[in-house]
């Protein structure tokens, strides 16, 4: 045994045990069946006892990736998971009440070096900056689907044919801006990912995991389950949720605390169903700001997941119960409630000697930028990327854990500026969004971003899945900094900032015209019942 390998090195590393299901664990087990074939024996085991969270319903765009990944089209996936689309993040309220704005899946135009943000900045051309600046926020306040009724993207820029890479692509590829996320059941989403990997050769076992078998340098031998014995490999994937049960319980990793900067630590949700031909689908996920927290909105097909996050040192359980009840109205009466208790932060390290944690075993922030599966995706990729071969490299783990360290603290730091940045101040809760400690290269951040928008070169500096147009829409939408535009454009002719402005209006009214509604493109698409015309919607 060396300082860099273990024993384990003298042999290629062929057999992976993943310890958990639910989404962490499915999406584990079909992407390294889809990236190693048989070169790899995958065996998955997960108690029919344990529940899984199950209410990460919204992802980023770059999720087409994991799909395409898999060999999936939208068609084969999207109507077993009752999926929907998502164009942007609608967020009420966080100014003022009855104030809303949208962060979009959409990059910035830009004008004489400058993005169009610094122009309306300058220029001042309406209320709305997201309006202004961008495609998508009309087409969620329309309630717009983003394909046409023959399934036709709403941008040639993202057309479909001819252009698509004959190779299968990563997060590594995200050289354009996609425009659309989804939302999906992620219980369903699960299952159907059960059955693709059942159906490729993975080993599904449900069972206990009673004991882990540790050898004498703490690497893992093997499981031991309740009903089938042993179960040896080479690696460990845990997947077991905020329990970490291989990662922080056996391996004895550390816990990096982010509660200081992003105090939110519990959330009750419902499954409320809704008639949607008269309710209607918005291509977005909404988050309401409220007395100690904000509640999401996720539209599916046939019922709305929502829930309140909120923070227990201001808030206590029956309370954000009743809150979001009320919230939600007489649909959710029936709805059962699901009491959740986050554990915000990430392990130390990711990877310790023969153990990867996946998912909320690995880290996890609260859902306000739907970066749950997305932290499951860039695991897995990178594991991919990294994967052992003969033998288990420090320097190949070290790199792992840096990456995906770099990825948890970058939306953190994202996050933490949604609450400082936020208008909002009338109460203890938001007040105290001012006053708490963030990280100390945020605070530097911040001070350059009153003069100067963010750009690629003065946002977090390691890949995170945000880039700076979203930072620039949280803090135009937000409202609580005094921001200014570049001294420079004072001295620009601004004809040709004008003209885009002008177009993204043209644009912008000729997309809404012409798309059908979100719930009328998935009418079509699976024959549901027509749109009902509701007044004043």
């Amino acid at each position: 045994m060396t300082a860099t390998t273990h024993e384990l090195g003298h042999r290629p590393v062929r057999d992976v045990v993943i310890v958990g299901g639910g989404t962490a664990g499915w999406m584990t087990a079909s992407y390294l069946r889809a990236a190693f074939g048989d070169a790899l024996r995958v065996t998955l085991v997960e108690s029919k006892n344990v529940p899984t969270i199950g209410v990460g319903e919204a992802t980023f765009s770059t999720v087409r990736h994991f799909f395409e990944y898999l060999g999936l089209d939208e068609t084969e996936w999207m109507p077993a998971c009752k999926a929907t689309y998502k164009l942007a993040i609608r967020f009420e309220d966080w100014r003022r009440p009855g104030h809303h704005f949208y962060h979009p899946f959409e990059r910035l135009r830009v004008v004489d070096g400058f993005p169009i943000t610094d122009w309306w900045l300058h220029l001042r051309p309406g209320e709305r900056f997201d309006r202004d600046c961008f495609l998508i926020a009309s087409l969620c306040d329309a309630m717009r689907s983003p394909r046409y009724l023959d399934n036709g993207i709403f941008e040639q820029d993202f057309r479909e044919d001819g252009d698509t890479p004959q190779y299968r692509t990563t997060l590594t590829e995200q050289d354009t801006q996609f425009p659309y996320a989804y939302h999906f059941d992620a219980a369903l989403l699960a299952r159907y990912l059960t059955g693709y990997a059942v159906d490729r050769g993975v080993r599904q076992v449900l069972d206990d995991v009673v004991d882990v078998v540790l050898d004498e340098g703490g690497w893992i031998e093997r499981v031991t389950t309740a009903e089938h014995g042993d179960l040896s490999g080479d690696l460990f994937i845990d997947c077991t949720g905020f329990r970490s049960l291989l990662m922080n319980r056996v391996a004895e990793e550390p816990f990096v605390s982010y509660q200081d900067t992003l105090p939110n630590d519990r959330a009750v949700a419902l499954r409320v169903p809704v008639d949607m031909a008269r309710r209607g689908i918005r291509p977005c996920t909404t988050a309401t700001a409220q007395d100690a927290g904000w509640i999401w909105t996720i539209p599916l097909l046939g019922r709305v997941g929502t829930g309140y996050v909120y923070s227990s040192s201001y808030c206590d359980a029956d309370t954000a119960e009743r809150t979001l009840r009320a919230f939600v109205g007489p649909d959710g009466e029936e709805a059962q409630a699901n009491h959740i208790k986050m554990r915000i932060g990430r392990s130390a390290r990711s990877w310790v000697r023969n153990c990867v944690a996946v998912g909320l075993s690995s880290g996890f922030v609260e859902p306000l930028e739907s970066t749950g599966i997305f932290f499951i995706q860039n695991g897995i990729e990178q594991l991919v990327k990294h994967f052992p071969g003969r033998g288990f490299s420090d320097a190949v783990t070290a790199s792992y854990n840096r990456q995906v360290a770099n990825v948890m603290d970058g939306v953190r730091e994202f996050l933490t500026l949604h609450y400082y940045a936020a208008a909002r101040q009338d109460n203890d809760y938001w007040r105290d969004t001012k006053t708490r400690p963030m990280p100390d290269s945020l605070a530097a951040r911040l001070e350059s971003w009153g003069t100067q928008l963010p750009d690629i070169e003065n946002v977090f500096p390691h890949y995170h899945g945000f880039e700076s147009y979203s930072y620039a829409a949280m803090l135009l939408g937000l409202g609580g900094l005094p921001l200014r535009p570049p001294a420079a454009l004072e001295l620009f002719d601004d004809a040709a900032a004008q003209r885009e402005l002008q177009s993204i209006r043209d644009r912008t009214k000729q997309l809404v015209d012409q798309l059908p509604s979100h719930y009328a493109y998935f009418a079509h698409l699976h024959g549901l019942p027509p749109e009902v015309a509701v007044p004043g919607r």
